[in-house]
């Protein structure tokens, strides 16, 4: 008996029969319809297979934010490569470990990316910079009509933050009911506008670009965050959702000011861990309809989200799963029970099916259909997800457990904080003592003695930071999430300064 696969329609070539005149893309005030969108992927299609690309190929990505970057993304799903998306600002190291790891045969990429692309064409990797195509006749690809939901569509790294970075496998199916559950908890507008200013190479970027084209809606794409034009954007361009980070949403508040956004936009995705709770005050203040969310590479985005309507007395939670997915926490082996801390484990199609080439870490994340994050957080008795952290970022502190994003909580409500971050340090007494890392509002308007005086006033004796030190910037990933495991490298630079 032969079995069929589950196939949709290839979403842009569909998308650009359904409404080719509606436009998808607007990058520097230049527009692009459907249509164009279709066009331009059928051209590079057919540029890439004269390079030599096909069905079945793995080809990393290496390119910035801009419209050349989803003509040639779109392309190698019409020809059925597959596409590992390569951060920007990794190094060259890392970026072979990256393209040596997933297999690829073929590197695209762009001119400002050049010497790290001869680097790697010193691996025998087939290398082309997209200015080196020239307009040209090419003979026409052979693309696919449709995509199977099974197969692999893009190959994303995870951060790495405890060992080699994994290559997460996710489908078109993953993509697909990524977006499907998203639109059934959000809605869809005709007159939707998603802005995207996180990077097209994280899972944040690259899920708005999916989204737009099963949905129908246009992209607002910049090619970096710059508070001024997003607020600019948001005021002026009819822009409904935007995704963010907590660091983005502190500069959109301040370069805010006093204004308040206009009645069009009605989202404001936030994500990349734990919101303070005087963010989320500000945020009420100003009418800024913010839906808290949790979700990351393994789940092609979102998989819970806190709706606006709860945005108060669920304050801090994360929410519910998406109308595809489901949830629970674990403890010691078992179904924690309501406000227990444990492993946040979920389940959905739009889960990973795995790790490329690592059966021995797919095996122990996935088990009987069901993945294991490595997140730690709590469902309160009406099923809202509050996470707490990472497993890996927890601080033990004499058998105590400290969160770091609590202590992050508390110190954003100080106003002359403007962001900080937390990580643990060896003790020879406790094992380990939060030490905390600040950036003011107000250079030299608060002292380290000051801001430990404030911390004992919300937090347990063992939880207050028993340094706190005041830096220009924390450490950021190219989605602007902040890099707890890099905080210790500051008090590093600061003793060596000392030193000197």
């Amino acid at each position: 008996m032969m079995i069929h696969a589950e196939c949709v329609p290839n979403w842009l070539k569909k998308r650009s029969e359904l409404t080719p005149d509606r436009i998808a893309l607007e990058f520097n005030d230049h527009s692009y319809s459907f249509l164009d969108l279709h066009s331009r992927a059928n051209t590079w299609a057919s540029a890439l297979y004269k390079k030599g690309i096909k069905k079945g190929d793995t080809v990393g990505l290496l390119a910035g934010n801009h419209p050349d970057s989803i003509f040639i993304l779109h392309a190698l799903f019409y020809l059925g490569a597959r596409v590992v998306l390569l951060n920007s600002r990794m190094t060259e190291n890392e970026l072979k470990f990256q393209l040596d790891d997933s297999d690829a045969s073929f590197l695209i990429s762009e001119q400002k990316f050049k010497d790290q692309v001869q680097f790697l064409k010193k691996n025998r990797l087939i290398a082309y910079l997209k200015e080196d195509f020239k307009e040209s006749d090419w003979p026409e690809a052979p693309i696919l009509d449709e995509f199977d939901l099974e197969e692999t569509a893009t190959i994303m790294y995870t951060s790495g933050t405890t060992g080699k970075p994994k290559g997460v496998l996710q489908t078109f199916g993953n993509h697909w009911w990524s977006a499907i559950g998203s639109v059934l908890n959000l809605g869809l507008h005709e007159k939707d506008t998603w802005l995207c200013t996180v990077p097209i190479f994280h899972i944040s970027g690259l899920s708005i670009l999916m989204r737009s084209v099963i949905y129908g809606i246009r992209i607002v794409l910049h090619d970096s965050f710059n508070e001024k034009k997003v607020n600019d954007d948001i005021m002026n361009k009819g822009i409904t959702i935007i995704s963010v980070v907590t660091a983005m949403l502190n500069r959109m508040l301040s370069e805010l000011g006093s204004q308040e956004y206009p009645n069009a936009f009605r989202c404001m995705l936030l994500g990349g861990g734990p919101a303070p709770k005087s963010l989320l005050d500000d945020c009420k203040v100003k009418n800024i309809p913010v839906y808290q969310t949790y979700g990351m590479t393994e789940t092609s985005s979102q998989i819970v989200t806190l709706s606006p309507e709860y945005s108060m007395d669920k304050l801090g939670s994360a929410g519910k799963p998406l109308f595809p997915s489901e949830i629970y926490i674990e403890l010691d082996g078992k179904k924690a029970p309501a406000n227990q801390a444990g492993e946040i484990v979920v389940k959905g199609p739009n889960v990973t099916k795995g790790y490329y080439n690592r059966t021995r870490e797919t095996k122990k994340a996935l088990q009987n259909g069901w993945f294991y994050t490595g997140d730690i957080g709590y469902l309160d008795e009406e099923g809202f997800l509050f996470v707490l952290d990472r497993r890996s970022d927890l601080i033990i502190s004499g058998g105590e457990n400290i969160y770091p994003a609590e202590i992050e909580g508390v110190l954003s409500r100080h106003p002359y904080v403007f962001e900080a971050g937390v990580t643990g340090f060896p003790d020879s007494k406790w094992g380990q003592v939060p030490y905390a890392f600040v950036v003011l509002t107000h250079e030299n308007s608060v002292t380290e003695a000051d801001m430990i005086e404030f911390c004992q006033m919300f937090l347990a004796s063992y939880k207050t930071p028993k340094r706190v030190l005041f830096v220009p910037e924390l450490p950021r990933n190219g989605s602007n999430k902040l890099l707890r495991r890099e905080l210790r490298k500051l008090l590093e630079e600061e003793q060596q300064t000392d030193e000197d």
